[in-house]
Parts: C-alpha cells; structure tokens; sequence
C-alpha cells in the first residue's frame, strides 16, 4: 500500500505542470496547485493517497531541501554598504539616487510587519481564537519567497529596484521567522536546549565554509560526469547543518537554512544550482507540498463550526500584518505599485508549513487550528499574486533608455545616431563648427559647443552619459577627451583614429585603460576580407531589415536550453557564442550558458524583443 500511495503522488507530480502549461494555468503558483491536489487525493475528497513511513521520510526531506533552496536564493549584495563615489560621473549619479534605498525600505516594511503580527497575536489570544501570541505572531510574519520569487521572474523584476525590494521584504519575511521559530522551540519546547547552542550552528557553517572555500575553483579541474561533487557536497552540507541544529536543540530547517547560505557564498557555478533545483522541485519538493494537501482532512475541519470561523479571521491576519508594508513602498514606488508589493507580501505558505509541522510536534497547535491556518495561507497564495499580476505596471526609473553622447557630427557618425535614435537609446551630439551644427541639427539632436577643451566638455555636462563615442576626425583630440571621459566615470568610451600612426602610438594604453577603439582602414580591411570568405556579409550588415545584434544573457530562464529549444529560434541567426574568452559556433544541440554573449542576425524589430527578454537580469 506504501508503494501504491508513492506512485500516486509521483504521477500527480508529473501530470499537474503538465496540466497546468497546457491550459496555461498561471495564475496560481505551482506548489499552491501541488497543495491543492493533495487535498484532491487526500481523505478530503478522492481518498487514495495515505500518510505512510515512506511518504513522511520523502516529505520530511523536502522541507528540509526546500528551506536549503531559499538559503540559496538570499541576495547579499543588498545588504552591502553603499560605497562612496570613485569619479566625478558616479558621485553625480550618487546625487540623483532615489532618497530611500531598497534595503532601508525593506527593512522598515518588515519592522511594520513584526509589530503588526505581535498585536495580531495578542488579539487572537485576547478573543480566544488562538491562545499562543507568539507562536500565531511568527505564523503571522511570513512569507512565502519561493512564491515571490517566482512572481518576480515572471514579471523579470529581479534586477529592477521594486523587485529588490520586494525580493528583500520576502527575504526577512523567511529569515526572521526561522529564527523566531528556533528561539520559540528553544523556549518553550521540552527537550529545548541552551540558547546559546544556537551559536554553535553558526559556528559549524562557518567552519564548513572556509574548509570549503576552494572548493569550486579546484571543481573545476576534475571530471565531473561521473563524480558529481558539487552535488555530494550539497547533500554534505544539508545533512551536517540539520545534524548539528538538532543536536543543540534547534530545528532541522534552521540547519537546511543555513547550510543553502553557506552554498551560496561558495559561489557555486550556474549548472550546480541547476541541477540542485532539478532534485529538489524535480522529487522531493512535490511530494512535500502534495503531502501538505493530503494531511488536510477538509470534510473533518469544515464540519466544526470553530474552525469555520478560525479560517476568515486568520486569512484577515495575514492581509493586515503585510498592510503596513504598502507605506513603506510609497516611500520610493507608485501607489498601484505599493498596493501590488504588500500584495505579492501577503502570500504566505512555505514557512507556514514548517512552523506548523514544528508546533505540531510540540504539541502546541490542534488539527482545526492548523488546518485554518494553512487554508488561510493558501488563499493568500490564491490572492496575492493575482493582485500583483493585475496591479503593476513599470516604474519610471526602469524605463529609463541607455544614454549615448556623440562628440564629432560628420557623415560617419550622423547616421548612426539617426538610427540609434529609433531604438532604445538617447543620443545627444556634440559639435564645436557652427556649420556643422547648422548642417545636422534639423536631422538629430545637436548641441554646439565653444570649444573642445577638456575641462570645457566636462562642465557642459557632456561626458554625463553611459555611453560616449569620440567620433570627431581630430585623432589627438579625441585621444585626450576619451582619456578624461574614462577618468569621469564613462562605462563605455569608444573612440575613432583614422591617423594609424597616432594609433600605434596610443592604442595599448587606451585599451588598458578600458577605451574601445575604432579605426575606419582596419574595419574595411576586414569587411573586405568578409566579402571574399562570406560573400553575403556586405548584405547582412547594409540590410534595412536585418542587423548584427549582440546580447549577454542574463536571464537564468534560458539557460542550460539548447538552441533549437529557444521559442524565438525561428526568428534570429545566431552566428557566434563567446564564452569564457573563447568563440564558441553554435549548433542547434549547443547548450546555453549564464553571462554567455549571443551574436545573432535578425530583424531590428526581433532584435529589440530578444534583447530585452534575453539581456534582463532573472
């Protein structure tokens, strides 16, 4: 019978996201589906699927790899201090910086959060809903980051400021209750221990973390088909943290927490997290979920009129401990933003569970009341993205096009910025010849300029772009300007030498100084050499309706697929892949990678879409 309930759960793991992509069913995340159709099989309806030794071991384990996965996905370059401004440009966009930063908003919305749940907490004990505050206020303060974070890439907001923010709230909203709950057990539970063996968990990841430090670098080296070490390091680092924590009289899942932080700052390479994630949402998280669904006994709960009203009262709860977080929001975000942000906050079930399934073996909870606060949960899951879906719309920092100042209007440059000037980019020129300003400025944005100083240029706010191209035709003056630009602060520098004897000369040091450089006798030179080998190339690149386009990819969604995969891969070429150092020509079979730069042919229309869905930071 113990077999039968297996397969059971894994044929309903394999056909509810395959149900759910065919019907296009995206409105509720995946694991609050998983719940519900654990309800289905469970006693509450179908009745065929029953707890056993086997399904709690397998499930037992998925909340521990589960709180391991969220460990993993803590960000902790938000938390990193503002660093002072090291050029004139930076400390000028250091100055036009929003007043309130996403981790001074986060942490003010969280504080609103644990302040509103305490009273929540009192008020249950008070009306004799829930006679424990504490353990209701830490059930109170949670929220779910898986959920989030899967919102957040559907949206491809990770990278935005509202995503980190956001992402950060949820962040705490794990973090805090984890700890909350260790402390509560530590207290309160009968075989608690010292608090201060807490310390020693912290204690041993730090140990496993410097022991392990070098770890990938030498990973590396070896051959991994057979070996997989990264993996059996992960599986080492689980069951040592869950050990430890257990054995000082902290939870399980504290451990599983803390050793995915200790594999996050190993600083493992993408096709580890990959594969890591294959294991857990590809087995043992499922059976996790669906497990949570089937414990239920719905037919039970709903007939006790108590837990009929336990179920509104807790969903209430959950909604007004998250309210605080929508004016702390308005702070830096639009309102229907804000609202969206408390929204998406508001969905809470991950740590329900574990707090659940660790008061429940203290005793300290009963089958209705643990039943009402899952129900609960789960219609804050149901709620909560559908509100952020429907609520948000792109905040005006992040439609922000990429800024290109031109210096040097002429037949070379003028055209180029006609045509960037249609994309997303905003060009400005620069010209300091009154006729050539005369001559342009109906056709782009021109600027005339008294001279070409360097300090001059500086203070006329011309080198105040991400992008600046040195396009005049006086070689040792756009040499000493690309100098000065790159020293203000300019990401991007690229400059223009005909004279090649000026070139030699400077070339090196202007390359190691990080300038890009373009020399019009050398580019002809190979597109003459192109149109020997690759006679079409001439025709490739004059097109008026296909280009040459790069982009880094950046979006985790598309990695580790191979190309033929690709849903876009009927409407572009790609010709090259540079990876690590190296080209890579790309077959159909050839796997993608993070960070990897796609040369690609397509039309400017295609090329804008694939860029940002490729190029957006997920």
């Amino acid at each position: 019978m113990d077999q039968v309930s297996l397969l059971i759960i894994l044929t309903a793991a394999l056909v509810t996201p395959l149900v759910m992509a065919k019907f296009k069913l995206t409105v509720l995340p995946t694991a609050v589906v998983e719940i519900l159709v654990g309800i289905l099989l469970g006693p509450s309806i179908l009745n065929v699927v029953h707890a056993n030794s086997t399904l709690n071991l397998l499930s037992n384990t998925g909340v521990i790899f589960l709180m391991f996965l969220s460990g993993m996905e803590i960000d902790f370059s938000l938390f990193n201090r503002r660093k002072r401004p090291q050029t004139p440009l930076a400390a000028k966009v250091a100055g036009k910086a929003p007043k309130y930063s996403p981790v001074f908003i986060a942490i003010s919305s969280y504080a609103a959060i644990a302040v509103s749940a305490l009273l929540l907490g009192f008020i249950c004990r008070w009306t004799g809903l829930f006679k424990d505050p504490w353990l209701a206020a830490i059930i109170f303060m949670t929220i779910s980051l898986g959920i989030v974070i899967a919102t957040l890439k559907e949206k491809e907001l990770l990278s935005k400021p509202f995503g980190q923010t956001v992402l950060l709230i949820a962040a705490l909203g794990e973090i805090i209750p984890l700890f909350a709950l260790t402390i509560y057990a530590s207290i309160f539970g009968k075989s608690g221990k010292s608090l201060w063996l807490l310390l020693l968990v912290f204690l041993a990841a730090g140990v496993l973390f410097r022991r392990f430090k070098p770890f990938f670098s030498f990973f590396e080296s070896i051959n991994k088909s057979t070996t997989q070490l990264d993996i059996r390091l992960a599986f080492f680092l689980i069951f040592s943290m869950v050990v430890i924590a257990e054995s000082v009289g902290a939870e399980g899942i504290l451990g599983a927490f803390v050793a995915g932080i200790v594999m996050k700052l190993l600083q493992p390479q993408e096709d580890t997290r990959t594969r890591l994630d294959g294991i857990g949402y590809g087995f043992f998280i499922p059976i996790f979920f669906m497990m949570s669904g089937a414990g239920l006994n719905l037919r039970t709960l709903l007939a006790s009129p108590a837990t009929l009203l336990l179920i509104p009262a807790f969903f209430a709860a959950y909604l007004l401990a998250k309210a605080g977080v929508y004016f702390c929001l308005r702070l830096r975000f639009k309102r229907g933003n804000a609202f969206a942000g408390m929204a998406i906050n508001s969905a809470t079930i991950t740590m329900v569970l574990a707090v659940l399934q660790v008061a429940k073996t203290m005793k300290v909870v009963t089958t209705q009341q643990s039943g009402a606060f899952l129900l609960a949960a789960i219609l804050t899951c149901v709620l909560g993205p559908l509100l952020f879906n429907t609520g948000y719309t792109a905040e005006a920092e992040d439609l922000k096009k990429s800024t290109v100042h031109f210096i040097g209007t002429n037949l070379l440059t003028v055209p180029v910025a006609q045509q960037l000037t249609q994309d997303r980019y905003d060009i400005t020129m620069y010209t300091n010849k009154e006729t050539n300003f005369k001559t342009y400025n109906s056709e782009v944005n021109v600027h005339l300029l008294d001279s070409l100083e360097t300090q001059y240029v500086e203070d006329q706010d011309v080198f105040d772009a991400d992008i600046v191209v040195l396009g005049h035709l006086n070689a040792t003056k756009n040499y000493e300007l690309a100098k000065s630009a790159k020293a203000y602060g300019v990401t991007r520098v690229i400059v223009r030498f005909e004279d090649r004897n000026v070139l030699d000369e400077r070339e090196d040091e202007l390359k190691e100084l990080g300038i890009e450089v373009y020399n019009t006798p050398n580019v002809n030179i190979a597109m003459l050499r192109s149109l020997i080998e690759t006679p079409t190339t001439l025709r490739l690149l004059t097109s008026s309706t296909s280009a040459v386009y790069e982009v880094a990819l950046r979006n985790r969604r598309y990695t580790n697929q191979a190309i033929r995969s690709l849903p876009f891969v009927g409407n572009i070429t790609i010709s090259q892949i540079f990876r690590n150092g190296h080209f890579v020509r790309p077959t159909g079979a050839t796997t993608l990678k993070f960070n990897d730069r796609i040369i690609f042919t397509s039309s400017p229309e295609t090329a804008r879409e694939i860029r940002r869905e490729l190029g957006i930071l997920n």
